[in-house]
């Protein structure tokens, strides 16, 4: 799956993150998040890879493909 700038900022929409809580929770740098938000392929696959992790931890899948992007909600934990 192609990550793309649109998939993420809806993920980071459904569960109320910042960048900076993405970046968190990903294990990747904040810089990296605002790169690949702001357009830029992520340079390292591993990077790319960490992000989708993160989103699919706290049940989010994203969706990417010729004609959609965006993100689902799979599975919420009640507060």
């Amino acid at each position: 799956m192609t990550l793309t700038p649109e998939a993420s900022r809806a993920g980071r929409a459904l569960l109320g993150w910042s960048m900076r809580d993405l970046a968190e929770r990903s294990g990747v740098s904040l810089g990296a998040v605002n790169r690949l938000e702001g357009g830029e392929t992520a340079s390292r696959g591993a990077t790319a890879a960490k992000i989708v992790a993160g989103f699919e931890a706290h049940g989010v899948e994203l969706v990417a493909g010729d004609d959609r992007t965006g993100a689902v909600l799979v599975y919420a934990r009640r507060r």
